[in-house]
């Protein structure tokens, strides 16, 4: 058994549906640890990079406007990276097939999950699919400053940042 970290986005139409209890307990069902979470509002360049393999597909802008949100009146989604042993296994399984219709009934997409009339799956939930794919998710959804471990080598960087403050 391997120690691995892995992203889980609550996609906009489980924050639409309130799913994010419902979501959370069955989640923890995998005695795995939450070692990052936060709200994020996402941007056009976000969801592209995160589906960039699915550039070429028909239902591209489709993917780029559900995770956006534009579908559910819901802009953002809450990401997080749980961790510990076969984190990728373990949270696939209980997540279900991609596809709500093939998904087993008991898992999370087989219960909340949908396929729109336009064809677009909305599965409530994004969960990495290998550990290639989760390094790369986690360092596009989270900075290492947000992860309570050092899961990926990282190194110290001084740069000239303007940010909003508290007034």
């Amino acid at each position: 058994m391997a120690l691995e970290a892995t992203l889980v986005l609550i996609k906009p139409d489980g924050l639409k549906k309130s799913l994010t209890g419902n979501i959370l307990t069955r989640l923890s069902e995998t005695k795995l640890e939450i070692m990052a979470a936060r709200m994020v509002n996402v941007s056009e360049e976000l969801a592209r990079e995160h589906y960039r393999e699915l550039a070429g597909k028909p239902f591209f802008a489709d993917l780029i406007s559900y995770i956006r949100g534009d579908y559910h009146d819901r802009h953002k989604v809450m990401a997080m990276v749980y961790y510990g042993e076969d984190a990728i296994k373990k949270i696939r399984a209980i997540a279900g097939s991609t596809n709500p219709e093939e998904a087993d009934s008991v898992s999370i997409r087989g219960q909340y999950g949908r396929i729109t009339t336009k064809g677009v799956f909305e599965n409530v939930l994004h969960a990495s699919a290998n550990p290639t794919d989760a390094e790369r998710e986690i360092k596009l959804w989270f900075t290492p400053d947000e992860l309570i471990i050092d899961f990926y080598p990282s190194k110290m960087s001084t740069r000239e940042i303007t940010s909003r403050v508290w007034a």
